[in-house]
Order: structure tokens, then sequence, then C-alpha cells
């Protein structure tokens, strides 16, 4: 099944839900998305800190990044 055709049988399958059932979808939906990126930043900071560690962060001004980012 191709992805489009998943997202019009779930829209199809949305619409036959009661306006409540929708609006809790939405609210259940929108708490996952938010638990999902905060699922994302975290494991961004578990990564950034891990390259900290081994020394893979460039340090100093601006400049010295765009320097190093051109080279």
């Amino acid at each position: 099944m191709t992805e489009t055709s998943m997202f019009n049988n779930a829209m199809e399958t949305i619409e036959a839900l009661s306006a409540e059932d929708q609006q809790a979808l939405i609210d259940l939906l929108q708490k996952r998305l938010v638990e999902n990126r905060r699922s994302e930043i975290a494991a961004n900071i578990v990564q950034a800190k891990a390259e900290y560690e081994a020394g893979q962060v460039v340090h100093g001004s601006i400049d010295d990044i765009m320097n190093e980012l051109n080279h």
C-alpha cells in the first residue's frame, strides 16, 4: 500500500469518528508529537555531550567557526 493511500485510508477512518473522538485523537497526536520532539532533543544532547567529551567540538568566535567551515 502506498503512503498516499495509507494516508487517505487513515483520513477516511478519522472522518468516520465522532467529533469528540476526532478531538481526542488530535489531543493524543499532539502529545505524542511533543514527546517525540523531546526524545529527539534528548538524543541530540547526548550526542553533543559525547562529541564535546571526544574533543570534536570547534571552539572560538563566530569568525573562527565560519573560517573553519569554509576551509
